[in-house]
């Protein structure tokens, strides 16, 4: 079997909230094995400040995934930390942090999986659990759809399809695996319209894009000096925003996640579904080979 995950040290970033445009300091500490990944707002004293991340604290979806405790105490844009957990394998940490939204960083998961291989993993003596697809369940709305199917394999699918001739159709499939998601998934910018952001920031949104955390469309195609990182660089972050939505789920999940035009919100309603359908899953302990042939050992 292998064990479950925390971090071997604490480790500190901050930077700016892509939405809010506020200074954010995150700590990432190690925790207890079953602590999950939970965040604590240190700047919040006067109630419950601890908010877990799963899909039931989930309440806010437009342009990243906000999670929220019973009190009303909240943490936004979490997706591209939690892709960080998932690919890496981190079961349990605990992140303090001093604002209401996870610093954007670059605008992609690398620099918080440098932060985390800076310190390295430590295995608890408890098993690793996961949550092993049995039978198809899949949501519709508006166009998209997204289907949880039976697979050997963590694996993601996604297909994007924008008018704007540069990004177009595109395709990406991976399995999650630690040097996968580094070496081809991580390094995926979000993205966004130039034409789009007066309104954003007219809603309260966007205050802290710019180009150094984002790759900005136009009408001539990628604004940016430097270029992309990957040809298909927008829809390698529609995949990593999807593997940090879906491992709200407080578990891996083992079994292929296809998603057609995917976002934030039916993302969360695709792993709402399956959690709801106790026949279309079961918890089982992973093997040290799971993320290569997902040999599973049901318990």
């Amino acid at each position: 079997m292998i064990n479950r995950q925390t971090l071997a040290a604490p480790v500190v970033c901050a930077g700016v909230g892509l939405h809010s445009g506020d200074r954010v300091r995150l700590v990432l500490k190690p925790a207890l094995a079953g602590t999950g990944i939970l965040f604590i707002r240190t700047d919040i004293t006067d109630r419950d400040n601890r908010i877990p991340a799963r899909a039931d604290s989930v309440t806010g979806v437009r342009l990243g995934t906000t999670i929220s405790n019973d009190g009303g105490v909240s943490v936004a844009t979490v997706e591209h930390l939690m892709a960080a957990f998932a690919g890496l394998g981190v079961d349990d940490v605990v992140i303090d942090i001093d604002g209401s939204e996870v610093p954007v960083m670059d605008g992609s998961s690398a620099p918080f999986v440098k932060l985390i291989r800076q310190v390295g993993l430590q295995a608890h003596a408890v098993p690793r659990r996961a949550i092993q697809v049995l039978k198809p369940v899949t949501v519709e709305t508006e166009g998209r759809h997204c289907t949880f199917l039976p697979a050997l394999k963590p694996a993601i699918e996604v297909e994007i399809q924008f008018e704007h001739f540069a990004v177009g159709r595109q395709n990406c499939a991976f399995e999650v695996s630690p040097d996968i998601f580094s070496n081809d998934i991580a390094a995926a910018r979000t993205f966004g319209f130039q034409r789009d952001f007066d309104a954003l920031l007219a809603a309260g949104l966007a205050r802290g894009g710019s180009m150094d955390n984002a790759i900005v469309l136009d009408d001539t195609g990628v604004a940016n000096p430097e270029g992309l990182r990957f040809d298909d660089e927008f829809v390698r972050h529609k995949a990593l925003d999807a593997l940090g939505d879906i491992y709200l789920a407080g578990a891996p999940i083992i079994g292929l996640y296809i998603a057609n035009r995917p976002g934030h919100a039916i993302n969360n309603v695709a792993l709402k579904a399956l959690l709801a359908d106790k026949t279309a899953w079961k918890m089982v302990d992973m093997r040290d080979d799971s993320m290569n042939s997902a040999a599973v050992a049901q318990s």
